[in-house]
C-alpha cells in the first residue's frame, strides 16, 4: 500500500508511464533502410539514392534452386513460375530464355513491325541476291521436320527478321539454358543451381508489400514438395526484408535486456523500489521527449534511434542517480544541489555540445542519433534538477550505504602513482604517429546488409549476366523519345569501347525499342510494293515456290513502310513492358534512360567516353557513394570541431580554474588518444559511425571528469562520489555493450566504441581528474 509520504512520486511515476506509452502508440518506429539512407549532395548522387529507393530495379528478385538432380530442379522451377505468374503480386516471372509464345499481345506486336525493329540491317536487305540466299536456307527448314509447322510465318518472314528480333532481346548472359529452364552456369566445383528472375509490384523498400511477396514465394515453393531441395532469394527487397528484421531483433533484444541490467544494478545499488520508480521518471519522460523531438525535426522515427535511445538508460539515468548518490537522508535538495548542482549543469551542456557532430553530420539516420540523446539528456537533466528533488525529499529517498569506505578509501591512494596513466598515453601516441588510423569512407562500412547475402547476390548476377550496376550511364530528355534519340546518339561510342575491349556491350532501352527517328529511317529503307515483287521473282527463279508463295511476305513489308513508328504505350501489359520499365522511367515530369555496361574491363575508358555530353551522368555507384560518405565524414568533423571548441568554452566560464580545467581536459585528451591507438594498433578503420561515437565518449568523459574533479567536502562525500559514478558507468558499460553485439552494424559500431571509451573515462577520470589524497589522511581511513 502506498503511504503518504510516496504518493506524489507514485502519480509521478504513472503519469511519466502514461507518457512515454502514449509517446509510443501515437509515434511508430520506421524500420526499412530509405529512412536511413542519407540525402544526395549533388545530382549523380541524388539520383542514384532516388533510384535505390523508388526505382524499378528495386523490385526485382533473384531466386535460385539447388541442392536437388536437374530434373527435379527445372521442374521446381517451372512449378514455381507457372505459380507466381497466376499471383497479382509479380509483374513477371521468368526463368528462360525471352519467349514470345505465351503473349499473343507481344507476338503480333514484334511481328507486324519486325521490319522497323530488328536490329541486323541482313534481315531488311531486299536485294534479288541476298533474297536468292534467304530463300535457299529457308527451303533447307520448310524440308526439316522442325520447319514444317511454321511454315505459314517462315514464308512471311524468309530473312529471318522475327527471329533477330527475338534474339536481340535475351540480354548477353551467361546463363545455361538446360531441361527448358535457366541454370547458373556448369562449374565442376558446384552443383547444379536453376535460376529466376522475378520482379514485384511493390517498391524494394516496401517491407509490407515485400514481406508478402516473399512469403507467397516461399509458400509456392514449399507447395510443390522440394524434399531436399533449397531456394535462396536475393535483391534490394531481399535486403532490405532480411535488414529490418535483424533490426527489429537486435531493438527489441536491446530494449528488454537493457531494461533488465539497469533495474538489476539499481535495485541492488539502492534496495528500493521506490527508488527505482524516482529514477524511471526523468527516464521515461526523457526517452518520450527524444520520440517528439526526433519526429518534429524528421518527421518520423527510426528504429535505429529508437534502439539507441533505449541505451540512454545509461546515460540518462545518471543525472537522478547522481542526485539520489550524494543525497544523506534528511538532507533538504537545495543542500544536495548546492554540492553538485553546477557540475551537473556542465556536465549536461558540454554532453549535448558533444553530440553536435552526430547532430549536424547530415546523414538522417545519424542525426536523429544525436537529436534523440540530445533531447533525452536535457531533458532527464531538467527534470532531474527541478522536479526529482521534491519528489526525493518527500519519500526520504537516499542510498541503502552512506558515508566513507575502507575500500574506497584505499582506491583512492592509487592516485598517488597517477603517472602511470602516462604509459599507455605515450604508446598511444607512438602508434598514432608511426601507425596513422585509417578512415574508411565507404558507405558499405556501414551496410546492414549480412555478407553471406552479399555474396549469394554477387554470384546470382554473375550466373544472370545481370549488367554491373555500380557503373551506369544515365541519360535525361524532356519525352520517352528524346532519350531514346540520346541513346541512339551514344551507339558510335559504345561500339568504340567494345572494339577497344573496354566492355562486351551495354543493355539499353534502344536494344529493346528503336527511337522512332530509327524506326522511320529503317521503313525508308524498305522498297515499294512493285521493286520488292520483282526482287522476289528474280531470287525464287528455279526455286520450288510457287508464284504466290511470298504474297504475304510483300504485303508485311507494305504495310511496315506505311506503320506509325512503336512507342513505349504500345507495348502496355505485356512482358516487354517490364523489361522496358528498368532501362526507361519518368521521374517528377522528367524521362530518363539507362545505359549498363556489361563486363566493364576498363571503367576510366568508359566514364571519358560519356563525359561532358549534355543530359548524359556516368555514374560509378561506388564513387558517388563513398563520395557521399566522404562528404558527411567532413562535415561531421568540423561541426565535431565546434562541438569541441564550445565544450571548452562552457568549461573554462563554468569552472573559471585553470587548474580543474587542466584536469579535466587531460582526462579527455588521455581517453580520444588511447582510444585511437588501440583503433590504429587493432586495424580498425574507422568510419563516420566511430567519429560520431567518440564523440559521445567525449561527453561522457567530460561529466565523469567534472564530477571526480568537484572539490570534496570529506571523506563521506568522495565516497558518494564514487559509488555514484561506478553505477552510472556499469549501466553505461553494459548497456552500451550490448549495442556491440547487435547484428546492426551502425548500432555495433557504436557499442564497440563508447563502451571501452566509457570503461576509460572512468578509469582515467579517477586517477587524473581528481585532487591527490593526502598520505596521512588516507593513512588514518
Amino acid at each position: 500500500m502506498t503511504s503518504g509520504k510516496h504518493w506524489w512520486l507514485a502519480m509521478a511515476f504513472v503519469c511519466a508511464a502514461m507518457f512515454a506509452g502514449g509517446v509510443f502508440i501515437v509515434i511508430p518506429l520506421r524500420m526499412d533502410m530509405a529512412g536511413f539512407l542519407p540525402r544526395g549532395h549533388d545530382a549523380g548522387s541524388r539520383f542514384l539514392l532516388r533510384e535505390v529507393q523508388q526505382g524499378v530495379a528495386g523490385t526485382v528478385i533473384m531466386a535460385g534452386i539447388d541442392n536437388a538432380p536437374e530434373p527435379e530442379l527445372a521442374r521446381l522451377s517451372m512449378g514455381l513460375r507457372n505459380a507466381l505468374a497466376q499471383d497479382r503480386q509479380f509483374v513477371t516471372v521468368a526463368n528462360g530464355a525471352f519467349s514470345i509464345e505465351g503473349d499473343e499481345a507481344l507476338r503480333r506486336i514484334m511481328f507486324q513491325n519486325r521490319y522497323v525493329l530488328a536490329p541486323d540491317a541482313a534481315s531488311r536487305d531486299f536485294r534479288p541476291t541476298s533474297l536468292r540466299q534467304s530463300f535457299g536456307r529457308l527451303l533447307d527448314d520448310l524440308n526439316s521436320e522442325s520447319g514444317a509447322p511454321f511454315s505459314g510465318m517462315l514464308l512471311r518472314d524468309p530473312t529471318g527478321a522475327f527471329l533477330d528480333l527475338a534474339r536481340s532481346f535475351s540480354p548477353d548472359a551467361y546463363v545455361g539454358f538446360r531441361q527448358g529452364v535457366w541454370f547458373a552456369p556448369e562449374q565442376t566445383e558446384r552443383a547444379p543451381r536453376a535460376l529466376l528472375l522475378i520482379r514485384t509490384r511493390a517498391a524494394g523498400m516496401d517491407l509490407p508489400h515485400q514481406a508478402s511477396a516473399q512469403k507467397a514465394i516461399r509458400g509456392d515453393f514449399m507447395a510443390l514438395h522440394p524434399k531436399e531441395a533449397r531456394l535462396l532469394l536475393s535483391g534490394p527487397g531481399v535486403f532490405a526484408q532480411a535488414s529490418a528484421g535483424g533490426m527489429r531483433h537486435d531493438i527489441d533484444t536491446i530494449s528488454a535486456a537493457s531494461l533488465l541490467l539497469v533495474i538489476g544494478i539499481l535495485y541492488w545499488r539502492f534496495r528500493s523500489l521506490w527508488m527505482l520508480a524516482a529514477i524511471g521518471v526523468p527516464f521515461l519522460l526523457s526517452l518520450g521527449a527524444g520520440m517528439i523531438a526526433v519526429r518534429a525535426v524528421f518527421g518520423y522515427v527510426h528504429g535505429v534511434a529508437f534502439g539507441f535511445g533505449m541505451t540512454m538508460l545509461g546515460v540518462s539515468l545518471d543525472y537522478p542517480v547522481l542526485l539520489v548518490g550524494h543525497r544523506d537522508r534528511g538532507e533538504g535538495p537545495e543542500a544536495t544541489l548546492r554540492r553538485i548542482g553546477r557540475s551537473m549543469r556542465i556536465g549536461v551542456a558540454t554532453a549535448v555540445l558533444g553530440l553536435t557532430g552526430m547532430m549536424f553530420c547530415g546523414l538522417t539516420g545519424l542525426a536523429q542519433l544525436g537529436v534523440f540523446a540530445a533531447a533525452g539528456l536535457l531533458t532527464a537533466a531538467f527534470v532531474t534538477l527541478y522536479i526529482m528533488p521534491k519528489l526525493i525529499v518527500a519519500a526520504d529517498l537516499a542510498p541503502n550505504i552512506s558515508g566513507p569506505s575502507r575500500i574506497l578509501a584505499r582506491m583512492e591512494q592509487w592516485r598517488q602513482a597517477r603517472a602511470i596513466c602516462l604509459v599507455p598515453v605515450l604508446i598511444s601516441v607512438g602508434v598514432i604517429v608511426w601507425y596513422p588510423p585509417a578512415f574508411d569512407v565507404r558507405l558499405t562500412a556501414l551496410s546492414p546488409i549480412p555478407d553471406q547475402l552479399r555474396q549469394l547476390d554477387t554470384a546470382f548476377r554473375r550466373d544472370l549476366g545481370v549488367p554491373d550496376a555500380s557503373l551506369l550511364v544515365a541519360v535525361s530528355d524532356v519525352s520517352a523519345e528524346g532519350v531514346l534519340e540520346r541513346e541512339t546518339a551514344l551507339e558510335p561510342a559504345v561500339a568504340a569501347l567494345r572494339a577497344q575491349g573496354a566492355l562486351a556491350g551495354a543493355q539499353s532501352a534502344t536494344r529493346l525499342l528503336p527511337a522512332a527517328a530509327t524506326q522511320r529511317s529503317r521503313a525508308a529503307t524498305l522498297p515499294d510494293p512493285a521493286t520488292l515483287k520483282a526482287a522476289v521473282d528474280e531470287a525464287r527463279r528455279d526455286l520450288p515456290f510457287r508464284a504466290n508463295a511470298f504474297d504475304g511476305f510483300t504485303a508485311d513489308v507494305a504495310m511496315a513502310r506505311q506503320s506509325p513508328p512503336v512507342i513505349p504505350q504500345d507495348f502496355h501489359n505485356t512482358p516487354l513492358a517490364a523489361a522496358l520499365s528498368p532501362l526507361l522511367f519518368e521521374r517528377d515530369g522528367r524521362w530518363w534512360g539507362l545505359l549498363l555496361p556489361e563486363d566493364v574491363r576498363d571503367r576510366v575508358a568508359v566514364t571519358r567516353a560519356f563525359e561532358n555530353i549534355p543530359n548524359v551522368m556516368v555514374l560509378d555507384f561506388r564513387q558517388e557513394m563513398d563520395g557521399l560518405s566522404a562528404h558527411y565524414l567532413h562535415r561531421t568533423i568540423r561541426w565535431m570541431a565546434v562541438g569541441c571548441i564550445l565544450a571548452i568554452a562552457v568549461l573554462v566560464l563554468g569552472l573559471r580554474e585553470i587548474r580543474r580545467v587542466a584536469r579535466v581536459l587531460g582526462v579527455v585528451m588521455s581517453v580520444i588518444v588511447t582510444m585511437m591507438g588501440a583503433a590504429s594498433l587493432a586495424g580498425v578503420p574507422l568510419t563516420l559511425v566511430h567519429l560520431v561515437a567518440l564523440q559521445f565518449v567525449l561527453g561522457v568523459t567530460l561529466d565523469y571528469a567534472l564530477f571526480f574533479a568537484r572539490p570534496q567536502l570529506d571523506d563521506a562525500e568522495r565516497a558518494r562520489t564514487m559509488r555514484t559514478l561506478l553505477i552510472c558507468n556499469a549501466m553505461t558499460v553494459m548497456t552500451f555493450g550490448m549495442l556491440a553485439l547487435c547484428h546492426t552494424m551502425v548500432l555495433r559500431h557504436i557499442g564497440a566504441t563508447v563502451a571501452p571509451g566509457v570503461l576509460l573515462a572512468m578509469i582515467y577520470g579517477f586517477l587524473l581528474a581528481g585532487e591527490r589524497p593526502a598520505i596521512e589522511r588516507t593513512n588514518a581511513s
